[in-house]
């Protein structure tokens, strides 16, 4: 045993130094989405107190400064202003904030919807579930991208009318999830015996198939919360989503799309943003996919034991 720790070989203390290049592919990707959800919930909740200035607030003197890194570029303004002298750390960060609660209410309203959808017709059958699932069909049939735009150019733009569209373009997908997941549980032996048993369906329903379904729900409603995300920036982008003097990501990337050779942080960092936020979001759910699944556990056990025979 060595008497100073200064003393003991590399090797030896190799493995606890290893840090965040001891982690496996896999857990790199779900330490980074962790962490980046992490910063996404502390600026929703902490954002009176991180963004420094009110992202409104119109300063000309102060315009098309850079960021601090930069020449020019002032630790009052990190990540330097826009066109009207609007400070883009504050944007981005009330962008983020935008951006959660849109998808929050989205995911919260489609989801909702689509699932009662799904287990009707999964669970009736017969010409219920053919109706349903040919209602589904003719909504699906519709663009989505479009069928936002008419309904945003109907009821005009704004947070409100973006989280209506984005949730009347959501809900088939949950609707076509859940109810092949009901036709898949109700032929388990155990919903059979139940029903010869002659349990009631709202019986079967709430103590064998939801807990079914949850796994699979909780999977699809955060990889659509990164759709929403994007649609939600795309529509801001197109100019019938949120308005100023509104905060978006997608909003500030149309802004500074005309400067992307003068002033390229305008659109680069809520680009970023969008980009780190839905990354972050998918990584998530696969990760989520892969705790809560069995089959997709049993396949992850399959691969490193696969693995260890060919090392």
């Amino acid at each position: 045993m060595n008497a100073h720790p200064w003393e003991t070989p590399l090797a030896a203390v190799g493995p606890r130094l290893r840090g965040w290049g001891g982690l496996s592919d896999r857990q790199r990707g779900w330490a980074l989405a962790a962490l980046l959800l992490l910063a996404l919930a502390a600026v929703a909740l902490l954002l009176p107190w991180l963004a420094p200035y009110d992202p409104a607030a119109i300063k000309l003197s102060a315009r098309l400064r850079p960021p601090a890194w930069e020449e020019r570029g002032t630790l009052a303004n990190l990540l330097g202003t826009d066109n009207l002298g609007r400070d883009v750390l504050s944007r981005v960060l009330h962008g983020a904030r935008l951006s959660i609660l849109i998808g929050a209410a989205v995911v919260a309203i489609s989801a909702s919807f689509g699932v009662l959808v799904g287990l009707v017709a999964g669970f009736a059958g017969g010409r219920v579930d053919t109706v349903l699932m040919r209602w589904v069909d003719v909504h699906v049939a519709f663009p989505g991208l479009l069928l936002s735009l008419v309904i945003l150019v109907i009821l005009g733009p704004g947070p409100g009318t973006v989280i209506l569209a984005l949730a009347l373009n959501g809900w088939m997908v949950y609707a076509r999830q859940i109810r092949s997941v009901v036709l898949s549980v109700r032929q388990l032996p155990y919903i059979e015996s139940a029903e010869m048993a002659g349990a009631r369906p709202a019986r079967i329903l709430l103590r064998h198939v939801l807990p079914n379904l949850a796994a699979p729900l909780i999977t699809l409603m955060v990889l659509e919360f990164a759709r929403v995300v994007l649609a939600e920036a795309a529509l801001s982008f197109l100019g019938v989503g949120v308005q100023p003097p509104g905060v978006s990501w997608g909003l500030d990337v149309a802004n500074g799309r005309n400067y992307l050779t003068s002033a390229w942080w305008l659109a680069t960092f809520p680009g970023l943003s969008i980009a780190l936020t839905v990354l972050a979001v998918n990584l998530a759910a696969s990760r989520l996919r892969l705790a809560l699944d069995p089959r997709e556990r049993e396949k992850e056990f399959a691969r490193k034991l696969l693995g260890k025979e060919r090392k």
